[in-house]
């Protein structure tokens, strides 16, 4: 009877580890997605730095051709020919 016992809880053991390597090999799974989507995330953010950097730089030019421009209209407001 003590043997079928140490049996049982052997058998019992063995289930229980078997369920516990399932849930380490799922969170190993979502892991590893959750891994391949934050570095999805950051190339898309990185792309969208390169973006908004790009669109700054075009509208300091824009900027500073209106300047240029208001600079020239000021001079002929004020200095006629």
């Amino acid at each position: 009877m003590e043997d079928q016992t140490i049996l049982d809880q052997f058998d019992t053991i063995e289930e229980r580890v078997g369920q516990l390597l399932e849930i380490c090999r799922s969170l190993q799974a979502d892991n590893s997605a959750l891994k391949s989507r934050i570095e999805n995330l950051e190339k898309d953010l990185e792309v969208k730095i390169e973006a908004e950097q790009k669109y700054q730089a075009e509208r300091e030019r824009v900027r500073s051709k209106i300047d240029g421009l208001l600079v020239k209209l000021e001079d002929l407001v004020v200095n006629p020919r």
